[in-house]
């Protein structure tokens, strides 16, 4: 698993990361979201030993980073994938990283396969690749020594939707086989389709972690008929929370089957009547790492399933 206790990153009198606590777990996808500079890279480049943090603790599998002795054959890392050298062809890049971790040379093609690049695209220097393909190369290299935690940074860039799904069910198989996987990435779509929890971080602290299914939950509902005002002071009217939004529609904390009685009891027709989901992940991001972040509001969090404080 991978663990990240009270992290502190700071430059200057500038607080990159500022008291960061989470955690990856063994069969689950953790989706680590939240906007440009928002800490999450500086918080990668700790746990993967390429800073060291000013206040602290990352591990990976009970371990720093660096202390693993062949950190490749544990924790396989893509963090930039431009950053390749671009004078290598893809195969030179994928032999360098099985030299190193002292692997039969069988893995080159075996990884070339894996991610879709051909024989022909191993033989073609990085520096002509697409940022897809150089995101595929960078997959394979950090899959090279069939680690069993991964840690990405933004690995869907570049990619066409075919590749968006390649990955998605790559990233799926490895959890369900028991791996650990870290996955950075600004898709909010794509982190609701495939992470087990999710982790929001806005200026260097975090805002909000949990299961997915329990931050979505707390999404709540979106109701809609023909008076929303009406609607909403029904709601209102029963306990509940709603708000009547600009398109017509009422969102409210009641679950999708109270809200639809409230509505019959109001004698409302119903038009429209679903869960949140399709845009919770979204607007909970914005508020998260946005609004409640400039307006100094009180971060909220919720536990792990499994009992472990994310």
């Amino acid at each position: 698993m991978i663990r990240i206790d009270s992290l502190t990153q700071r430059y200057g009198s500038v607080a990159a990361v500022d008291d960061v606590s989470f955690a990856a777990f063994p069969g689950r996808v953790t989706g680590f979201l939240g906007p440009n500079g928002a800490g999450k890279s500086t918080t990668l480049r700790a746990l993967t030993g390429l800073s060291t943090p000013t206040a602290g603790r990352t591990t990976v599998l009970g371990h720093r980073y660096q202390d693993l002795p062949n950190p490749g054959l544990e924790v396989g890392v893509l963090l930039d994938a431009s950053a390749q050298h671009g004078g290598r062809t893809g195969r030179e890049t994928l032999v360098l990283a099985q030299r190193i971790m002292g692997l039969p040379a069988i893995r080159v093609d075996e990884m070339l396969d894996l991610v879709g690049l051909t024989w022909a695209e191993g033989k073609r220097r990085v520096r002509d690749y697409s940022l897809g393909m150089r995101q595929r190369l960078g997959i394979a290299t950090a899959l090279m020594g069939d680690p069993r935690v991964l840690v990405l940074d933004e690995p869907a860039n570049g990619l066409d939707p075919a590749g968006i799904r390649w990955m998605r069910d790559l990233l799926r198989g490895f959890a369900d086989d028991g791996g650990t996987v870290l996955l950075s990435s600004h898709l909010l779509s794509e982190i609701e389709m495939i992470a087990d929890d999710i982790i929001m971080i806005g200026h260097g602290r975090i805002v909000a972690s949990g299961a997915t299914a329990e931050l979505l939950a707390g999404a709540g509902t979106l109701v809609r008929s023909d008076d929303g005002a009406l609607l909403a002071d029904a709601l209102v009217a029963a306990g509940f929370q709603a708000t009547p939004r600009p398109d017509g529609a009422v969102a409210t904390d009641a679950d999708p089957a109270t809200a639809g009685q409230v509505a019959f009891r109001a004698g409302l027709p119903v038009t429209e009547l679903r869960t949140a989901d399709g845009h919770g992940l979204e607007e909970m991001f914005l508020e998260l790492t946005a609004a409640d972040q400039r307006e100094g509001a009180t971060p909220r969090g919720i536990h792990h399933p499994n009992g472990a404080a994310a």
